[in-house]
């Protein structure tokens, strides 16, 4: 175990620029001179200082990234110049494979597996996107006029993005949203997460090392309420993509209409679990248990609301509580752990008061539903019965280890879907059964932007992936990540 801690600690030293902000590819300080506190979730200990950008810093790296787009240092690079590129990051991320995923623990507090996952799932992504830089094409369209014209579309990439992640999963949405980004020719500035900066950073070293043109990749740390108004509300940035809470995402919709900029948003979720009679229980409890405490529940797809069928409810359910206590919690450096701590003590208090509020409303907690030690900021895996939808644990986002179980007595679709879409959310959703043709119904009905059948939180680079309702714009991922970032022109000739 010191070991490990101390190949983190290593790792945090391994960042040769500290905590500088990447601006024109050049390592520089805010100009303020502020800097933020970065924390271990697991002991609330202060590892690093990382500087905060403010509306300064944001000129500045929106300047340089305009630059190298309107002067053609990055958008007009050839496809395969730039697909070669993205590629190459791929092969850096790869050798620097253990540095990001103690990295990513160290900040961020989840398990060393989950975080071997995000680093492979990031190397995928901006694979995948290579390969899209050379295929981005328009077409030709026969008009009806009756003259003889040619009409052809091109798809060109829309500027300057300014790109703002969360800290659930720092590397891993900073990925998302850079592959496309570049693939498509657009220069980028980026803010990570202002409690989960250390990875955005020691990827920015990877642009620096490839040798990508100056500008093409800023990188900023900094808070919401300074750097990424300032991102957000900026006359010289063409698109805004957001990831984070549908509050924020409001903010961000209202800071983006001084230029009319182009706004995808990923916002937050609250994701049924629909368990029909027939589903096999063992996996359905399995993946219930799964799709709620992975990441500790840090998820935006979480599986929050599981609804079980009456005549197979208390089955499921107390298989989903056995398993959340059998839930080893504690540092993410230690491998024998299945859980790590919440990201911070803010989101410890917001989800000790979903703790009491359960209490408040007559919520009966059949695991956790409590604190866990006294340092850090872990909480115990919680299974909640007896609740209802005018419960605050039910129509709120709590974006922590917490699932509330409610039985249904329905066998009509229809009426099953209703409960499921009974949410101001759409982000995603899964359906349990033996009987395909009959969960494929219930998904068609489901209002959900992703819906998982016999599994939950299943990604892949090429799969599209955003919500409906409160839970955001547009869609990250796949071919539709790459419209995000491009417009189209309709060319008309006279023949």
């Amino acid at each position: 175990m010191a070991s490990v801690i101390e190949k983190a600690d290593a790792h945090l030293k391994y960042l040769k620029h500290g905590g500088k902000l990447f601006i024109n590819n050049q390592w520089v300080e805010a100009k303020s001179g502020k800097t933020l506190d970065v924390f271990d979730p697991a002991t609330g200990a202060v590892i690093a200082k990382v500087a905060a950008a403010d509306k300064e810093d944001v000129d500045d790296a929106v300047r340089a990234a305009r630059t190298a787009f309107d002067g053609g240092k990055w958008s007009q690079l050839t496809p395969s110049v730039r697909g070669q590129l993205l590629w190459k990051i791929a092969e850096l991320l790869e050798r620097d494979f253990d540095a990001f995923v103690h990295l990513e623990t160290v900040d961020n507090g989840k398990p060393l597996a989950f975080s071997r996952g995000d680093v492979t799932l990031a190397i995928d992504m901006f694979r995948y996107m290579a390969g899209w830089a050379t295929k981005i094409r328009g077409e030709t369209t026969p008009l009806s006029l009756g003259f003889p014209h040619l009409s052809y579309t091109t798809r060109e990439p829309v500027g300057v993005a300014a790109q703002i992640v969360p800290w659930n999963f720092p590397l891993l949405m900073a990925v998302w949203k850079l592959a496309p980004a570049l693939a498509a020719g657009c220069s980028v500035v980026l803010k990570s997460a202002e409690q989960t900066p250390l990875s955005a950073f020691k990827l920015a070293e990877l642009f620096e090392e490839a040798e990508f043109p100056a500008g093409a990749v800023n990188i900023l740390s900094g808070f919401g309420e300074t750097a990424g108004a300032a991102m957000a509300a900026h006359p010289a940035v063409d698109k805004v993509a957001f990831t984070g809470s549908t509050e924020v995402g409001k903010m961000i919709v209202r800071a983006a209409t001084g230029n009319l900029k182009k706004v995808t948003l990923e916002l937050g979720g609250k994701s049924p679990v629909v368990v029909l009679p027939d589903a096999d229980l063992d996996a359905a409890a399995t993946g219930a248990a799964a799709g709620i405490f992975y990441n500790q529940g840090q998820v935006c797809t979480a599986g929050s609301r599981l609804y079980v069928h009456k005549t197979v409810f208390d089955k499921v359910v107390g298989a989903v509580a056995d398993r959340a206590n059998a839930i080893k919690v504690g540092s993410g450096l230690d491998e024998s752990n299945d859980m790590g701590p919440l990201v911070s003590e803010e989101q410890l208090n917001r989800v000790m008061g979903f703790f009491d509020s359960g209490r408040e409303e007559g919520a009966r907690a059949l695991a956790g539903a409590e604190r866990l030690g006294n340092q850090g900021y872990f909480v115990k895996p919680t299974v909640y019965a007896d609740t209802s939808h005018t419960m605050r644990l039910v129509r709120e986002e709590i974006f922590g280890p917490v699932i509330t179980a409610m039985p249904y007595d329905d066998d009509d679709l229809d009426r099953i879907a209703a409960i499921a879409n009974d949410s101001d959310f759409g982000l995603a959703a899964s359906v349990w059964s033996r009987d395909i043709s009959k969960a494929l119904k219930l998904a068609g009905k489901i209002k959900a932007g992703t819906v998982w059948v016999n599994s939950h939180n299943v990604y892949d680079a090429a799969l599209p992936f955003g919500g409906f309702k409160q839970s955001g714009w547009g869609r990250e991922m796949g071919e539709y990540a790459i419209q995000n970032y491009t417009e189209v022109k309709a060319v008309t000739v006279k023949l």
